[in-house]
């Protein structure tokens, strides 16, 4: 039914986009033989109110369809409905039974009752209007890469738990999130990486389980409603923006986790959600049999991101969440999928990657790169392109192998402390490309890091098949928790130490949610589907765990010193190490040992600018060993100062530089599985 006096509308642009006296929707699709837009009056009804049919003869140009339906106002729920060939083997699937999500929808509303299979009530979009919110001039931060400190979270685990202090009513959402700043100043990162807010399907998890981590995204521009304190059709959006303008006000930049490898819809037997019912065979990569999909994410099926429709959808999404949702970068899940082609090929410059970095809309925004995907890709340090940076895995891996205590470790340990010379130096770009962590949201948190040599993901249902089975992991003597006082004072040595390296090194360092109190999540290396206290910050552990907390932050305190920060802000890699007065050691001084038995090695660094000079000495051995110190000079007080020793306890394991202890030995005992950092500022 249709009483609605339409018109002809637009094919630009895509999507539902509110204008003067009306809406005017537009929608791809090449091979579909009809297009109807539906009108609903709510969330929960299951039959439209309103019925468009749009004739092929007036509403198509092209391949977009579109109409402008005049008195509709933002917050109107609508889905669509393509009729045309259903014949898999052709990579066609068009089913008029399917309502279909607007692939462009600003808000997506879920009924009571959704589920992942036919004939049940589907996700529909909202109208929105991007124009009507007040930003209070806000905008993006820029924040240079050498002043970044990236912290890495969930939304809804880092205030879901009943202990996270915000009102009840805003745990687990944006707007909790948003109440816990103080406690980000506090901490002093720079940057927040947000796990995926993309609209997801959570029910697309195996065993009917819940998809927690949000790794399955069903739109590329709508806030995940699920995350919003607010029930109205358009809260989710503003609840997110409030949260932007929020960590804005506080200095903190906004980067997103995106996911523009895979959707929702999943294999050749998921559920027709959006893309497939409208043109499967431009959105997705198709195996040789067109009825099965290529699956370079691991999750069922990718998306051809260098198609032109692909292309412009996912340019469009990125500057739509610049311009009109202010974040400040972007964290590629499995970015290399991005570099295939349609018969799933590499290509050496992908159009989709060279259009993201060329962007001028984009200049200035954060582009990281997961530069690898699930079917063997692996492009850390050869990713395409000038300005991307990339999570660097390497870095992770030969950390975590030297302070493990693996053997053949140290000279890969000196490069990755160098800004990984031997992957990056070739490009010529700023130390910061590399994005340094010990741990993420993939893998065991840095707890259970040295708590556990092997996964236990039993609670995931899948007799832990699922998660990586090597994670140079070890538990110090026992598996999981204990009550032996020495087991737990190494461990706490051992994460000192690994966290030591990671903001000492040269990079960009990123944390992970929790890993600064010892967040646990019980040897699971793979909690996606762990919606419950494994995965949640469980706030109980800032008292429990304050001597932690207050090393990690007086460690991003340093990387925030000013006289730090300037010494590689104007700097290449090249320049850095080619500029560099650095000098390698091992317990004699000029003399270090990179043999593959070696678990120990020291250097000492001079600033640039001459503000200050770094030893530091790093004992992987299971026995402490005794390095000689170079001669401190006539600088100051003539003496080094020790700075950080991770075998003392807590005050004594990290000063401020000023106040830090004089060490006036010639020599000096760094006990086993310790990293010890004297200094000698020149200026105080």
């Amino acid at each position: 039914m249709s009483n609605f006096c339409v018109v002809r509308g637009d094919s630009a642009p895509l999507g539902a986009t509110a204008e003067r006296g009306g809406v005017n929707f537009s929608v791809y699709s090449k091979n579909a033989k009809s297009i109807d837009l539906l009108l609903f009056d709510s969330v929960e009804s299951s039959n439209p109110s309103h019925v468009i049919h749009l004739d092929s003869r007036e509403h198509r140009t092209y391949h977009y369809w579109h109409v402008f339906v005049p008195d509709l106002m933002p917050g109107q729920i609508y889905g669509y409905k393509a009729d045309g060939i259903f014949d898999p083997s052709r990579g066609l699937r068009f089913d008029s039974n399917n309502v279909l999500l607007d692939p462009y929808a600003k808000s997506v509303v879920i009924p009571n009752g959704y589920r992942r299979a036919r004939n049940t009530p589907m996700m529909k979009g909202v109208v929105v209007d991007p124009a009507s919110y007040d930003w209070d001039g806000d905008r993006p931060l820029h924040r240079p890469l050498v002043e970044t400190v990236i912290y890495e979270l969930h939304v809804r685990g880092f205030t879901r738990h009943s202990n996270s202090g915000v009102r009840p009513e805003l745990a687990g959402t944006y707007a909790g999130l948003a109440e816990k700043i103080p406690y980000l100043v506090d901490l002093g990162v720079t940057a927040v990486e947000l796990l995926p807010v993309f609209q997801f399907d959570v029910s697309d998890a195996p065993l009917g389980q819940i998809n927690y981590w949000g790794y399955s995204p069903i739109s590329f521009f709508s806030p995940h409603r699920a995350y919003s304190s607010r029930r109205d059709l358009l809260g989710p959006i503003t609840e997110f923006r409030d949260m932007v303008k929020a960590l804005h006000r506080a200095g903190i930049e906004v980067i997103l986790d995106v996911v523009f490898n895979h959707t929702a819809e999943g294999n050749h037997e998921g559920p027709t959600l959006c893309f497939r019912g409208l043109e499967n065979s431009t959105y997705y990569l198709l195996d040789k049999d067109r009825s099965h999909y290529a699956n370079y994410a691991g999750t069922g099926n990718t998306l051809s991101a260098n198609n032109p429709i692909v292309r412009r959808m996912i340019m469009d999404s990125l500057r739509y969440w610049v311009t009109e949702m202010h974040v400040d970068g972007f964290r590629f899940d499995l970015a290399s999928v991005l570099s295939r082609d349609e018969l799933g090929r590499p290509l050496p410059n992908p159009p989709v990657i060279w259009d993201i970095e060329s962007d001028p809309v984009l200049a200035g925004t954060k582009l990281i790169a997961e530069a690898w995907d699930a079917a063997g890709l692996y492009q850390v340090g050869s990713f395409v392109g000038d300005s991307w940076q990339e999570w660097n895995g390497r870095f992770r891996d030969d950390v975590r192998r030297f302070v493990k205590g693996d053997s053949n470790t140290v000279r890969s340990l000196a490069s990755r402390l160098l800004g990984s010379p031997d992957i990056y130096e070739h490009e010529q770009r700023e130390p910061e490309q590399s994005i340094n962590f010990v741990t993420c949201h993939d893998g065991f948190t840095l707890n259970d890091l040295v708590s556990y040599n092997q996964k236990h993901n039993e609670e995931n249902g899948e007799d832990s098949r699922d998660g990586m089975d090597d994670n140079l992991s070890w538990n110090c003597g026992a598996e999981g928790s204990t009550s032996d006082m020495q087991i737990e004072a190494l461990r706490g040595r051992q994460i000192k130490n690994l966290l030591v390296l990671n903001f000492l090194a040269v990079g960009t360092p990123m944390l992970l949610m929790g890993d600064e109190v010892r967040r646990s999540q019980r040897g699971n290396n793979n909690a996606y589907c762990q919606d419950n206290e494994i995965s949640w910050f469980d706030w109980s552990l800032l008292e429990r765990n304050a001597d932690l907390h207050r090393f990690v932050r007086m460690m991003i305190s340093f990387r925030s010193r000013r006289d730090v920060a300037v010494e590689r802000s104007e700097l290449t890699l090249g320049a850095l190490l080619e500029q560099a007065r650095l000098a390698w050691h091992g317990v004699e001084l000029n003399r270090p040992d990179w043999g593959s038995d070696s678990h120990s090695i020291a250097f000492t660094v001079d600033s640039f600018r001459g503000r200050f000079t770094i030893h530091a000495m790093l004992n992987a051995y299971w026995k402490a060993l005794t390095f000689e110190l170079p001669l401190t000079g006539n600088y100051k007080d003539g003496h080094w100062r020790r700075w950080i020793d991770t075998s003392l306890p807590s005050p004594h394991d990290i000063s401020e530089w000023a106040e830090s202890p004089v060490v006036s030995a010639e020599r000096y005992d760094v006990e086993a599985r310790s990293v010890v950092i004297l200094v000698k500022p020149f200026r105080w």
